[in-house]
């Protein structure tokens, strides 16, 4: 694993939806066995270029996707590499039966692109919002889940999962993000990554948060706070060696979570701890509410999932280490 972080707290110019398309096209041209298939989203996640030129591997099979899972299960078992998008919402709320028995149960390798998750759903709504999928997926005995940072990661672990067998759920935007990560970096599927080291306390992030993390670390710092920031990318299987070696470190952790506050990287963090190294932790996601219409910024702040959010929660939990709880 060689990373490198370069962050300036700038949008990148490229959407993920491009970055998805542009990696399958180099994925469907070197190796014949792989497929992708869309439930009528092929516009709203830019794939429409690769049906076009691969009509016979760029699949679309309507509105169907319970569908489209089914589908893709057999043409894993028939020897192919499916790569199946939509929404994160149908993707897996919609579609967990045929991703439990066809292809988790079935052992059917799928590689599943969960698309806007969490506030990042912004204009789609409230009953497009995923809040849940993570707790969903984490059931899934021996599911890979991925939560994406930004485009270098993106299209790093695209290539990266090919090969690799069993559900694969990749949680990441369409649109523009932060940039994270230098162009060279490549990552290990099941290790954290270590984005700014501390030791008053341990926030644990992923996705559009990892930005926020790190505006939180740079503000705390200048208040004599020395806090450390693990993108936890891999949600299954986290790394626990990471977790419990920053529990002993720190002795404090805050999680951050584009998710419902039940279910999500919180947990997976907390029953790490809990198992491992128990110290005080505090969950920053959303209170176990539905979603709402609106710019992702103004979702940001309406769930309180920003830096000042981070803040406020590394405030209470140093408090609970200061009493010793």
């Amino acid at each position: 694993m060689s990373f490198h972080v370069d962050f300036n707290d700038r949008m990148e110019e490229k959407t993920l939806s491009e970055v998805y398309t542009e990696t399958l096209a180099g994925l469907l041209a070197e190796d014949k066995a792989v497929v992708t298939i869309d439930a009528d989203l092929a516009h709203a996640h830019n794939t429409q270029k690769n049906i076009e030129e691969y009509p016979d591997r760029v699949l679309n099979v309507g509105i169907a996707e319970a569908n489209m899972t089914g589908f893709a299960a057999g043409m894993a078992y028939g020897g192919k590499k499916p790569y199946i998008q939509t929404f994160g919402c149908f993707a897996t709320r919609r579609a967990f039966d045929q991703i439990f028995i066809s292809c988790a149960y079935g052992q059917n390798s799928v590689r599943i692109y969960g698309s806007d998750p969490g506030i990042c759903s912004a204009f789609n709504g409230a009953t497009h919002t995923p809040f849940e999928d993570l707790g969903l997926m984490r059931t899934l005995p021996g599911a890979t889940i991925l939560e994406i940072t930004d485009s270098v990661m993106f299209r790093y672990l695209l290539g990266k999962v090919k090969d690799m067998s069993g559900v694969i759920y990749l949680r990441a935007s369409r649109a523009s993000v932060k940039k994270v990560y230098s162009d060279n970096s490549d990552f290990t599927i099941g290790k954290g990554n270590v984005l700014a080291d501390g030791n008053d306390v341990t926030i644990v992030t992923g996705g559009i948060l990892a930005a926020e993390a790190l505006k939180a670390a740079k503000t705390l710092a200048g208040r004599g706070v020395s806090a450390a920031v693990i993108d936890m990318f891999t949600v299954k299987p986290i790394d626990k060696d990471l977790i419990a070696e920053y529990a002993k470190k720190t002795s404090a952790f805050v999680v951050t979570d584009n998710h419902n506050v039940n279910g999500g990287l919180g947990d997976a963090v907390a029953a790490v701890l809990c198992d491992r190294c128990p110290v005080p932790m505090k969950k920053l996601a959303v209170n176990d509410e539905y979603g709402e219409v609106g710019s992702v910024e103004y979702l940001q702040n309406r769930f309180s999932l920003n830096e000042q959010g981070i803040i406020e929660k590394v405030d209470e939990v140093l408090q609970l280490k200061k009493q010793g709880q």
